[in-house]
């Protein structure tokens, strides 16, 4: 099912499409080095094939894993002889070029400085801190994402209905909520939504054979076969009939309401049901800034602990860690100020665009850049007395909006009367600012 041209590529819209960077390289016809850096099933391995047949390229496939230096040498030598034939350009594509050490990559820079070859590295881990220096200097890194569901639905669907490379020859059906769990269980990974597929419509095929006169409507791969498919997905999601997200909803909302007990029930059955916890860790963590903040900024630092303790000792030991973060989180002040406040401020830079920052907050480090104003008029706050300065931190366009309303709640009360002290002072100078102004 691996697509073989761009208008077939499912996913990565902030590269493929028109006008997007890749349709663009292959208009061009010329295909620099390129580093994909992107999570398994993303699509990686089949932009690079895409790429090299879209210009007619000389396409070699090279594993890290199983070839080093000498087969670099003999596609070299290849390459080499297809270069004094005028023949079709070589793109090496390298599966998982991390795996490489610094020696391996290096052999690459000659050839692809001089042209010889177009290195396509594809690769799981952060080039920054896998990919030598040289060699990432001389290739554009693409970042690649992972699947939305919608992306995977349409390749789920796909693959049902081609009766070539697909499964369309089996005329299998696909329930709606069938189609919803396999593209949530495949987490952004196009490889494993058409594994769990196959594994299903074979599930499917098999009860057809076992039950000879059963009806057309039976065709049909259902909620149950996939389930059935996910196995310990499905402990995981339904131990009792309940989703998985009515369990987590079930666990957040316990804590939101400064319940440990209801909390700690949900943690454990959760736990019980096999799901993953450092997903429950995850979520704990996004709770302390999004119900606690600054109520008990402590609560951020407790779930961050107890993700790493998780870490470090594992299941059985590690989960003690997962109950002591969810009682302190229950039983914590809660505000959800600082969520408003990113809502707030996202709302206003969809509203607003690309507003100038304001020429006194901007830096001068050079004679130019201060000619035009950088800086000018900015007022260092360490130099006042009570270290406060009277000037605007925002664009004009939202001068004086207010994002940030502490609750008088936990710790947030404390940063209430901070802030409507220093605002009383601030008011003050401007009324004293407008009454004497300063003379020029």
């Amino acid at each position: 099912m691996r697509p073989t041209r761009l208008d077939d590529f499912v996913g990565q819209k902030h590269l493929v499409g028109p006008g997007k960077f890749l349709t663009q390289l292959i208009d061009s016809g010329r295909i620099p080095s390129l580093l994909l850096w992107g999570p398994p099933g993303s699509g990686k391995t089949t932009l690079a094939t895409i790429l090299a047949h879209a210009i007619k390229a000389n396409f070699v496939f090279f594993s890290a894993v199983l070839a080093g230096v000498k087969e670099i040498r003999q596609i070299v030598d290849q390459a080499k002889v297809l270069q004094e034939q005028n023949a079709a350009p070589t793109i090496l594509f390298v599966d998982e070029i991390h795996r490489f050490n610094k020696g391996q990559q290096d052999a690459f820079l000659p050839h692809v400085e001089s042209g010889l070859l177009t290195l396509i590295g594809a690769t799981t881990e952060n080039p920054s801190f896998q990919i030598t220096a040289p060699l990432l200097s001389r290739c554009q890194v693409l970042l690649l994402v992972p699947l939305q569901q919608e992306d995977l639905k349409q390749v789920i669907r796909r693959a049902l209905a081609d009766p070539m490379a697909g499964l369309g020859g089996n005329h299998l059906t696909l329930e709606e909520a069938a189609l919803a769990l396999l593209a949530e269980a495949a987490d952004g990974d196009c490889r494993r939504a058409l594994n769990l597929l196959e594994t299903a419509a074979s599930l499917t095929l098999e009860r057809l054979q076992r039950l000879p006169q059963a009806a057309e409507e039976h065709r049909n791969i259902t909620v149950a076969c996939v389930q059935e498919t996910l196995q310990q997905k499905t402990l995981r999601y339904d131990a009792k009939g309940e989703e998985h997200y009515n369990l987590i909803s079930a666990l957040h909302k316990s804590l939101r309401d400064s319940d440990p007990d209801g909390a700690v029930y949900w943690l454990g059955r959760m736990l019980a049901s096999g799901e993953d916890p450092l997903y429950i860790a995850r979520r704990m963590i996004r709770f302390a800034s999004e119900d606690i903040g600054n109520a008990d900024p402590q609560a951020l630092q407790v779930t961050l602990n107890c993700r790493e303790v998780y870490h470090m000792l594992g299941s059985p030991e590690g989960e003690l860690a997962l109950v002591q973060a969810a009682t302190y989180l229950a039983t914590a002040p809660k505000s959800n100020a600082v969520y408003v406040c990113a809502q707030k401020v996202k709302a206003d830079i969809n509203r607003t665009g690309s507003l100038p920052v304001p020429l006194h907050l901007r830096n001068a480090p050079t004679a130019l850049m201060k000619d035009f104003g950088y800086g000018r008029g900015y007022q260092y706050a360490h130099d006042d007395r009570e270290g406060l300065a009277l000037q605007e931190h925002l664009p004009p366009e939202l001068a004086d909006t207010m994002y940030y309303e502490p609750t008088n709640r936990g710790f947030e009360a404390v940063i209430k009367d901070r802030l409507t002290k220093w605002k009383q002072i601030l008011k003050q100078r401007a009324q004293q600012h407008e009454q004497h102004p300063p003379k020029k």
